[in-house]
């Protein structure tokens, strides 16, 4: 007798069903023990797919370090929504349990209103201090990025000091994966850092001060995550030390966490350039917020098509008279699209290396602008000889490769220049291969399309 072996979406079902029953039971021990037994993947998924209801159901059982498990665990707009559903005193215990970047993270994401209400509700003023400055940091600075899990040691402990304090905090000091010992004077200002070589080799008795390397490479709280990948790039750290303007130590910020936070750049930037713009969107967000925020790029790009067609419109008897021409329309502008979407994505990745600046435009004008020429002219031979053979109509040919070879000049030019033109007006630079570019492309390409073929409209009927 065979039986049948699950497929792996019954297998999934079963599983997801399995949860559902824990969490509805209500059993507390069992939730503790369902949760903790959840890898990270599967813990964001089974939220994607259950109802939101039943997870706000089983936060209420769990006590806030089971609760600050979870939302450690899960998508930062899964978490928030978490978050913001609960009262501000539970939210601000599960605040105080996760690990400072984590909370700061969650506490910059949420309504600004209900932010301050948390910390207004944490006991501890220092440690609501912290969490609000650092919930002030752009999160993809140091500040934004460093884990307070930093050890350090005043300029008047001696080696001895050190090693014991390290051995009788073995513990507590292997969970924050010490690669660093600093060394601070008495106002907490960064001095120097201790190899860890020397402290073992060095008599008990010997100051500190004297085996510190000083004056250590270190970051500002502001540094923006790209200036540290570049001093990563360079040098072999595991991270680097984050002073304030003071030159007081605030903490340690990894080379795991600036490269994270530079995928989650490029990410960010992918889903801006897609329309995606009121931040990150899960399918577990509510519906109607999910539509609102994609109908604020869409219907924008309604009236941009319409003022595209009107060109067509403009010379409705001459594609009447040559009917050829609907066929090479859509390459012609569709080819320059690409061409400066090119040129778009060069400009904002020198603007985040910080290799140009908006003022550099006529640099970008005189790069772009014979790239794309030669571009142009390569990308207008192909199209223009393919129309003339098809059509057995040299004009035609010359028709279409000209108005290909002028749309990818202007194409690149308006690629290279508008990323620069809106980080001048502090807006994001990613926009750039939205609507704006494409409606440019398309309305130059027919117009140059139509409007050279209308010139020598005898020769092509």
């Amino acid at each position: 007798m065979s039986s049948t072996i699950p497929t792996e979406s019954e297998i999934e079902r079963l599983h997801l069903h399995e949860i559902e029953e824990i969490i509805r039971a209500g059993d507390a021990k069992q939730i503790a023990d369902l949760v903790a037994g959840l890898d990270t993947d599967t813990l964001r998924r089974a939220y994607s797919m259950l109802d939101h209801e039943l997870w706000e159901s089983m936060g209420s059982m769990l006590n806030p370090e089971g609760y600050a498990d979870v939302i450690a665990r899960l998508a930062e707009a899964q978490a928030v929504k978490l978050l913001e559903g609960l009262e501000p005193d539970r939210a601000a215990d599960i605040i105080e349990e996760l690990p400072a970047d984590i909370a700061g993270d969650l506490l910059r994401e949420m309504n600004q209103d209900y932010t301050a209400n948390i910390l207004q509700q944490i006991e501890n003023p220092s440690e609501s201090e912290e969490l609000r400055e650092r919930a002030a940091y752009q999160w993809d600075s140091a500040g934004g990025l460093m884990s307070d899990q930093v050890v350090s040691f005043p300029i008047t402990a001696t080696v001895g000091e050190v090693l014991s304090d390290l051995s009788g905090n073995a513990e507590e000091y292997s969970d924050r994966d010490v690669q660093y010992v600093y060394v601070v004077d008495e106002e907490g200002v960064l001095k120097g850092v201790l190899p860890l070589r020397s402290l073992v080799l060095t008599a008990r008795k010997t100051p500190v001060s004297k085996i510190m390397i000083g004056n250590p490479l270190s970051v500002r709280v502001d540094r923006p995550a790209r200036d540290l990948l570049g001093i990563f790039a360079t040098a072999s750290f595991f991270g680097l030390p984050v002073v304030d303007a003071d030159g007081q130590l605030e903490g340690i910020v990894s080379r795991e966490a600036v490269q994270e936070a530079m995928a989650d750049q490029q990410t960010e930037d992918y889903l801006k350039a897609a329309g995606i713009v009121g931040g990150e969107e899960l399918r577990s967000m509510p519906l109607r917020s999910r539509s609102l925020r994609r109908l604020i790029w869409l219907i924008p790009n309604i009236l941009l098509n319409i003022m595209a067609a009107s060109v067509i419109a403009l010379y409705q008897d001459t594609l009447e008279a040559v009917i050829a021409l609907a066929v090479f329309l859509p390459i012609v502008s569709d080819m320059s699209g690409c061409s400066g979407n090119q040129a778009v994505a060069v400009s904002i990745r020198e603007l985040t290396l910080g290799i140009i600046r908006p003022k550099d435009f006529r640099r970008v004008i005189f790069k772009e602008g014979l790239l794309g020429l030669i571009n142009g002219i390569v990308l207008g031979c192909l199209l223009g000889t393919a129309a003339g053979l098809w059509q057995g109509n040299l004009v035609l040919g010359l028709v279409i490769g000209c108005a290909l070879a002028l749309n990818t000049l202007m194409s690149v030019l308006l690629g290279g220049l508008v990323p620069l033109f809106l980080k001048k007006l502090k807006a994001d630079p990613a926009l750039a291969s939205g609507p704006v570019l494409t409606t440019c492309t398309d309305m130059c390409g027919f117009f140059l399309v139509l409007g050279l073929a209308s010139l020598v409209l005898g020769q092509l009927t």
